[in-house]
């Protein structure tokens, strides 16, 4: 007589092998891939959502935090931007310097993104030339619209987790280089609870 496992052992035992699957399919994409994947996705969702399309930034970042976000590493993005007074920093400070900052980079580039809802837009990613063993790639990227070619570059870092975006050149700047300077200035002045106060303050401004 034959027997059978239970249906709820079946598809955990499916899910789990799936769950591998994917994780090791991710970590094996390429940098390019990944920006694709990351950028195109998001602006599909917001061409696909009526809220999104409408103008409605509320919704175009909620579509950044779950679309572009989970391809980034914006903790070392932190880290790099802050300097050495992250070291110095605790524990809980370290962490309302990251949720603080990741609001800020997550709504730059959601209002970078707002202006392509009523585009008719075309991308291109170029691959990037890696070394055997590289940990660190830059992915140029073309934005087609009517206002021309638009290049944004992206700079990714290779983890056990696959490769991960931690900085953007949307503007012919670097945002860690951008925003280095402006936090060295804040740390200067209030340490490390003055940057976290200035950025508090900040995105209480651009959420009203």
């Amino acid at each position: 007589m034959k027997r059978y496992l239970p249906v709820r052992i079946v598809l955990l035992a499916l899910a789990f092998s799936a769950a591998l699957f994917s994780s090791t399919s991710f970590a094996q994409t390429s940098p390019d891939a990944v920006v694709k994947g990351a950028v195109e996705g998001t602006v599909s969702a917001m061409k696909a959502d009526p809220a999104a399309r409408g103008g409605d930034m509320t919704k175009i970042t909620q579509l950044v935090q779950t679309r572009f976000v989970p391809a980034t590493d914006f903790q070392r993005t932190t880290r790099i931007a802050v300097g050495k007074a992250w070291s110095t920093a605790t524990p809980e400070q370290q962490k309302q310097l990251y949720d603080q900052f990741q609001t800020l980079l997550v709504r730059t580039y959601a209002s970078s993104l707002a202006q392509l809802r009523d585009e008719d837009v075309k991308f291109k990613f170029d691959v990037p030339t890696l070394d055997a063993g590289a940990k660190d790639a830059v992915v140029q990227s073309h934005v087609y619209s009517t206002g021309g070619d638009n290049p944004v570059r992206y700079r990714l870092e290779k983890t056990p987790d696959g490769w991960k975006i931690y900085d953007i050149d949307m503007m012919g700047a670097w945002l860690i280089q951008v925003y280095q300077t402006q936090f060295a200035g804040q740390l200067s002045k209030g340490g490390v609870d003055g940057l976290i106060k200035f950025l508090t303050a900040h995105n209480a401004r651009t959420a009203e």
